[in-house]
């Protein structure tokens, strides 16, 4: 019977919700699972000390190394990543990652075939960078490389001759050009940034909005969906991914695309699967799990906004179970084609 394990920095899988779910999906599956940290890796024995739940907790057992790991965090500490990096060279792992936003927007402009979603992109290397192109579009929004969850991402609008509108995580001011330039010189200073042409996504009550396109690999190493939601900011933000909240995707499309929202519903499944199936093709090793945020505008365009690895998933789904499923199964898979 495959043995999977699943690596987490933290000791106590009681304290890591997801656990249990994976638990539970692998009893369900027929595939034995274990819980296990870095530190409880014997490379000498070639055993782990790690957790199985039974009976209603989670009990101590030692396991001989698994067929297949998902690996659900990352390492905390320079000891921990040699303990992974040796596992890893070893034994299939279901999660890699995909680089920062600059990395994963090179590698699709340079494949070409999906370009023309991408919204136009720099790295902020210099001040005069940024002010040649506020200059171009008028509308633009800067953002960390290797930020998350909006945090980071200020809107800058140009407002006449000498002055430009700031909309930071929803606070709005109006500066003059020497200020700005002192504001970017101090961002970019700190940390390596990207600056877009500013897209509007917004609903018709003025809130914008993405759509999370959530896909896995299964137990056939292929694409499937996982969910597709809407995810809407709140009034004054300008991402939908701070403070947002979210409703059933059927229901956002009917209010805001009335006779279209089957097509629209249509096209994003279409293209959360072609574009995954390629996304995949441009690394040298199997992606497992992908969270791609798309926008649509007013005239109906379709524009990836950002690509995510390891994607949580919508309280409001119960999709616990879902992506533990599929996570196990692929792992399943892994573990099956590394013996053959």
């Amino acid at each position: 019977m495959t043995l999977i394990g699943m690596l987490h920095h933290r000791a106590d899988p009681s304290n890591v919700k997801k656990a249990y779910a994976y638990a539970a999906v692998a009893k369900a599956e027929g595939v034995n699972f274990f819980y296990f940290t870095p530190g409880k890796v014997n490379i000498k024995q070639q055993k782990i000390l790690g957790k199985v739940y039974e009976n209603g907790q989670w009990i101590e057992k030692e396991f001989p190394f698994p067929d297949a790991i998902y690996n659900a965090s990352y390492p905390v500490n320079e000891k921990a990543e040699q303990i992974v990096d040796y596992l890893s060279d070893r034994i299939p792992f279901t999660s890699h990652s995909i680089g920062d936003k600059l990395d994963v927007y090179n590698r699709i402009k340079r494949a070409e075939k999906f370009e023309p979603y991408l919204i136009p992109f720099y790295e902020v290397t210099d001040v005069q960078m940024f002010f040649d192109i506020i200059k171009r579009y008028e509308k633009v929004i800067i953002k960390p490389l290797t930020g998350h969850q909006g945090v980071g991402v200020v809107f800058i609008e140009k407002d006449g001759v000498d002055h430009y509108k700031i909309n930071d995580a929803g606070l709005v001011s109006s500066i003059n050009e020497k200020q700005l330039l002192n504001l970017i010189s101090h961002i970019i200073q700190d940390q390596d940034y990207l600056v877009q042409k500013f897209i509007s996504s917004k609903t018709k009550t003025g809130h914008v909005f993405n759509f999370r396109l959530h896909v896995q690999k299964n137990g056939e190493g292929k694409w499937v969906i996982t969910s597709i939601y809407p995810r809407i900011g709140q009034l004054g933000v300008i991402t939908s991914n701070m403070g947002s909240y979210s409703t059933y995707l059927d229901t956002f499309l009917k209010i805001e695309f009335g006779d279209s929202w089957y097509d629209i519903r249509r096209d994003l499944e279409k293209f959360a699967i072609r574009f995954s199936n390629h996304f995949d093709s441009l690394y040298d090793i199997e992606l497992d799990e992908l969270g791609i945020d798309v926008g649509i505008d007013a005239n109906e365009k379709l524009w990836l906004f950002e690509v995510n690895w390891r994607p949580g998933s919508p309280v409001i789904y119960h999709l616990e179970l879902d992506v533990a499923k599929n996570t196990i199964l692929y792992a399943k898979y892994l573990a099956d084609t590394n013996k053959h």
